[in-house]
Order: C-alpha cells, then sequence, then structure tokens
C-alpha cells in the first residue's frame, strides 16, 4: 500500500483499521479457545472476553465511520502475521499462552498509543476502554493457563511457551512498528 499523499484522517484510519484486525482475528482465537475450555468458571469468562472483543473491534469500526470512512481490509495483520510465525497451537496450554501474549500486545499498543501527543478525545477514550478491558483479560487468561499447567504438571512447558512466543511477538511487532511508522511518515 502506497502512504505517501495520505491525510491525517486517511492514516488515523489505516491504523484504527490494523486495531480493528486484531480484535477480530483475536475474537477468532477465543472462538477457538471457547471449544477446549469446558468448565463452567471459563465458559463464562471465555463469553464475556469474546464479548469485549468483538465490541473492541466494533469501537475501532465506529471510530472509522466518525472520521467518515469505511475499515479496510487488512491482509497482513499483526495477528496474522504471527499466526504464520507460530504455526498452530498444538495444545490448550499453548493456546492460552498465546492468547496472554496477544493481550500483552493489545494492551501495550493501546498504551503506547494514548501516550501519544495530540491523541483526539474520541480516540483517547476508545483507547481507554479497550485498555482497561486488555488488564482483565490478560489477568484471567494467564491465571487459567497456569491454573491448567500446574494440574497437567507442565508448568515449565507453559513458561516455555510464553517465552517462545513473546519472541516471536517482538520479532513480528518489530515489522509491523515499522510498517506503521511509515504510514504516519507517509
Amino acid at each position: 500500500m502506497d502512504f505517501r499523499g495520505k491525510s491525517a484522517v486517511e492514516k488515523q484510519i489505516i491504523i484504527f483499521s490494523f486495531y480493528r484486525d486484531a480484535e477480530l482475528r483475536g475474537a477468532n482465537l477465543l472462538f477457538k479457545l471457547l471449544n477446549h475450555l469446558k468448565d463452567a468458571d471459563a465458559q463464562l469468562k471465555m463469553a464475556k472476553h469474546l464479548s469485549d472483543e468483538t465490541r473492541h473491534a466494533w469501537l475501532w469500526t465506529k471510530r472509522i465511520a466518525d472520521l467518515g470512512g469505511t475499515p479496510i481490509l487488512i491482509e497482513d495483520g499483526y495477528q496474522r502475521r504471527l499466526g504464520l510465525r507460530v504455526g498452530v497451537p498444538k495444545t490448550v496450554i499453548d493456546l492460552l499462552a498465546l492468547t496472554v501474549v496477544v493481550e500483552e500486545r493489545a494492551q501495550s499498543r493501546y498504551n503506547a498509543h494514548s501516550a501519544l501527543p495530540n491523541v483526539d478525545p474520541e480516540t483517547r477514550e476508545v483507547l481507554k476502554g479497550v485498555t482497561e478491558d486488555e488488564t482483565w483479560h490478560l489477568s484471567w487468561i494467564e491465571k487459567k493457563m497456569r491454573e491448567l499447567a500446574e494440574k497437567q504438571g507442565c508448568l515449565e512447558h507453559a513458561e516455555r511457551a510464553l517465552e517462545r512466543y513473546r519472541q516471536i511477538d517482538r520479532e513480528v511487532y518489530a515489522t509491523l512498528a515499522a510498517d506503521e511508522a511509515e504510514i504516519m511518515r507517509g
């Protein structure tokens, strides 16, 4: 995509489309996880978490529309890039570890965006709301991962999976951050 000559609003729409894509793909990951966690507490929390992710996608969609745009189809966003590097998680522990890392990245991206100067009040409000949700998402998913890993006697496996996914995340995000910087420069 050629970013030269794009207006500030058009650039915002592109960035918000990346956020929207990550939320939708995150919801898809959670939907898959829903089939693997059968206990009542996990089902309750998964339903709420899934609802939050789709609401976040809606908030970004609405923010884009409020700016006079339409969402841009993102074929090479964060979740897609990460998925290509990670492959298919082999266990529920791996799936939970991947979800933890994805939630950490979402929270980090939104916090970094919020810290930028000149963020308009409407965008700041969306960022604030989604960041608050991410804190809860991270807490319960990581707790569930550790609980299951301990029960299965594979806490070391969970720690290795987290570290592996975090390393891949850092590499993937570096490429995405470079692309986003180009959007803002373009």
